[in-house]
């Protein structure tokens, strides 16, 4: 079975664009989706592109215009400013999204709610509440909140950081198929094409 590793932070504007059009390529294709979410800042900080670095041109655009175009494009349901919560810890989170793939659960429709409680909602995804209401709405089992901060599947957590830190993932989202790193949701149809025909070296 082809694999796409899905590198992303459960709070990621394009990660949530582009989460509905991945499980479709990965249904059309009949690819595994790995989810490997990583702590957002050190990846970031590691290729150099703190958000510090960025002129406010390039933030008002590809965190604004691009990004709502994007949403309309999706016809997905996006607040219109900075989520209120945007900078609390990921390690809950995103813990509980490799808590539901540890399980066998279905990691993807998990980590779609989570991406659209925080970017249609405004949800806190780093309260454990808002989290259980969402483990409730899926129809999950609720202990997978108490195995979202434990120490085996924290390690999870930094392993799938140190490893986008080694590979030089430039961001959220990133995926990789059969070694090949595509960049961005806008990448999705390269990613959709190489699992049928993989790209040249």
């Amino acid at each position: 079975m082809a694999e796409i590793e899905y590198f992303y932070s459960a709070h990621s504007a394009y990660a949530y664009l582009g989460a509905w059009r991945l499980a479709e390529i990965a249904d059309e294709t009949g690819a595994r989706v790995i989810h490997r979410p990583f702590d957002f800042w050190p990846v970031i900080n590691a290729v150099g592109g703190a958000s510090g670095s960025k002129s406010d041109a390039h933030r008002d655009y590809f965190f604004g215009r691009d990004m709502f175009r994007w949403a309309e494009y999706r016809n997905l349901p996006m607040i219109r400013h900075r989520p209120t919560h945007h900078d609390n810890p990921l390690a809950r989170p995103n813990g509980l999204i490799i808590a539901a793939q540890k399980a066998g659960a279905d990691a993807s429709a998990l980590s779609r709610a989570i991406l659209m409680a925080h970017w249609r909602d405004d949800a806190d995804i780093a309260d454990p509440g808002a989290l259980a209401d969402l483990l409730r709405r899926e129809h999950m089992d609720p202990a997978l909140l108490d195995d979202a901060m434990t120490v085996s599947t924290q390690a999870i957590h930094t392993a799938n950081t140190d490893a986008a830190i080694a590979r030089h993932v430039f961001g959220s989202p990133t995926y990789v198929v059969d070694g090949d790193m595509f960049y961005g949701q806008d990448r999705l149809e390269l990613v959709s094409r190489a699992l049928k025909t993989p790209f040249a070296p």
